[in-house]
């Protein structure tokens, strides 16, 4: 019986790169089976991993303090009517002389006399211009007065208003006796006096005027 021999020598270096990778890897099983062994990962309790850090509470943002709007300016009160201490009412004549054939013009001026504004009532329906001579009633405009007007006025601040001239036929009159002729008064130097009132305030003083 014959026996068969393997040659015996050196082989191709691809059969020793063969081998050292076999034994390489045959070393490193081993290694990893004694780490397994020791450490044996999950049988201890984790390590404390330091807390993250709470999300801060930051204070929420106060309501920005807008400044207000302005108030709408609140209208300005109604003037209140006006009260004597307020209100001076003047006696005016154009002249303080007539001739023989000058009728005299009568007029009468309101005057605020305060800061603050007033309301009257200022029409002809309310104003009255009289005539006297000493104690005797020789004229008004009220005796034959036709067509009377109302004219409610804010008196301004000191403020003076005039009312229209009103012409005096240097006649007496008499309430409701209008359609007839008057007798006309004296003349020649006699003097006269005209007063007025307006709304219920009247003038504290007369105007005295002359008739040549």
């Amino acid at each position: 019986m014959s026996t068969v021999r393997h040659p015996v020598g050196p082989q191709p270096p691809q059969v020793y790169w063969r081998r050292r990778l076999i034994v390489g890897l045959g070393l490193l099983a081993v290694i990893v089976i004694i780490v397994l062994i020791i450490v044996r990962p999950g049988s201890g309790d984790p390590e404390p991993t330091a807390a993250s850090p709470a999300p801060s509470e930051t204070a929420a943002p106060e309501a920005s303090e807008e400044p207000a709007a302005d108030a709408p300016a609140e209208p300005p009160a109604d003037p209140t009517a006006c009260t004597p201490d307020q209100v001076e009412v003047v006696a005016v004549t154009d002249a303080d002389a007539y001739g023989a054939e000058q009728l005299p013009l009568l007029s009468l001026t309101i005057r605020n006399l305060t800061s603050t504004a007033c309301t009257m009532e200022a029409g002809t329906d309310v104003q009255e211009y009289v005539i006297t001579s000493g104690a005797d009633r020789i004229w008004s405009s009220k005796d034959c007065q036709t067509d009377p007007v109302a004219a409610p006025i804010t008196l301004e601040s000191e403020q003076e208003l005039s009312t229209s001239p009103l012409q005096w036929s240097r006649t007496r009159s008499e309430a409701g006796v209008c359609d007839v002729q008057r007798e006309p008064v004296r003349a020649g130097g006699a003097t006269y006096r005209l007063s007025v009132s307006v709304g219920g305030f009247a003038s504290s003083t007369d105007k005295a005027f002359l008739l040549n």
